[in-house]
Order: structure tokens, then sequence, then C-alpha cells
């Protein structure tokens, strides 16, 4: 069993977050659970996310009120064998890259432990895309925390204008992030194999 945490942010590309959580429930032993940011919400309803377990800001405190009740962002750290943050905008990239933990997801993220997978998939204007800050960013994300970026397409972007921005399709983001939780189920010892023939 591979568990797979999904963190969605607040750009337009999360219209296509139930599409992503029904392609990965299609993977046999996955169990999703997502992170949602409240713009993202703006953007798809709970109710679309075929029964994955779903996390908001306003969920982080409700279950703890003294020490040792649960710490929401923590459990989720612990619980969680591989993070995939589809779609991530500027905004979020932003704080990532600076550090900022001030609503739920960014506090796993700054909690996280990276010798675990962490997959980005950006997703914002062309411009934005384009900005210095944005290269910036990513170089902190990808040589200093070792996260893997699945980088943005080429496209008629919501705005009207096209070009780099977009987010990649949605089953090209499975099959990579799929490829990532390939590599956490051990190969079959030798003395597995000799079982299996």
């Amino acid at each position: 069993m591979v568990n797979l945490l999904i963190g969605t942010t607040g750009s337009v590309a999360s219209i296509k977050v139930p599409e992503l959580v029904a392609g990965f429930y299609g993977i046999p032993n996955v169990h999703v659970k997502v992170i949602s940011t409240q713009n993202s919400l703006r953007f798809y309803s709970p109710s679309q996310l075929n029964g994955a377990k779903l996390y908001t800001d306003e969920g982080e405190w409700q279950v703890w009120s003294k020490k040792g009740d649960p710490v929401v962002h923590i459990d989720l750290r612990k619980w969680a064998d591989i993070m995939v943050v589809v779609p991530l905008d500027a905004h979020t990239l932003a704080k990532i890259a600076n550090g900022l933990c001030d609503n739920l997801l960014t506090c796993v993220l700054r909690a996280w432990d990276f010798s675990k997978p962490c997959i980005v998939c950006p997703a914002m204007n062309t411009h934005m895309w384009d900005h210095p800050f944005t290269a910036k960013h990513l170089r902190v994300l990808t040589e200093e925390l070792g996260i893997k970026v699945i980088s943005p397409i080429s496209k008629l972007l919501a705005c009207g204008d096209t070009g780099v921005g977009a987010m990649a399709e949605p089953q090209d983001i499975i099959t990579r992030v799929q490829s990532y939780m390939n590599d956490l189920i051990p190969s079959p010892s030798p003395k597995d194999q000799k079982l299996c023939n």
C-alpha cells in the first residue's frame, strides 16, 4: 500500500483535481488523502473527490485542544509515503521556496521528510512562469529540497493567453507519479523470487 498525499492550490487548474484523484484511485494499492487551500476549493467541490479524505485549514486545529492531541500537519507528514502538489500556483511556490508555513499545506511541506518523494506540478500564467523569481524559487525546490517538478506545458490558458504555464495533462502527471510510487515498492528478494517460481 502506498499512501499518496495530494496538495491543491489556488490555480484554475484545480478544476482537474477530481480527475487526478480518480486516476490515482485507479492505481492498485494506493490510498489517497487531499489537502486543499481555501482558494483551490473555488474550482472543485469536495464531493467530487471519490470519497478521498479532504483536509483544509479549518480542520488543522479542530482536533487539538491539549498536549498529546493530534497535530494534523505532522500526522499527515507521517502518514504519507509520497506527496504531490498539483496544481502548484505561483503564490504557494513562493511560500515553499521561502520557508513560509501559514496554512495546512505549507505546514506539511515545511515538516516534510525529503527522503520521501515530493513532486510539484506548477500551473500559472505565462508571464508569471517567465518571471525571474519563478526560476529562482524552482531552483530552491529542486536543488536545496530535492523536490521533483513536472513542468507546465504550452497551450491556451484560462485568461486567453497562449504560452507555457498550463499544468501538465492529468494522465501525464498520473504516469509520472506512478513511476515514483513504483520506486517505493521494494523489489522481491532472491528468496521471494524462488518462492514465486
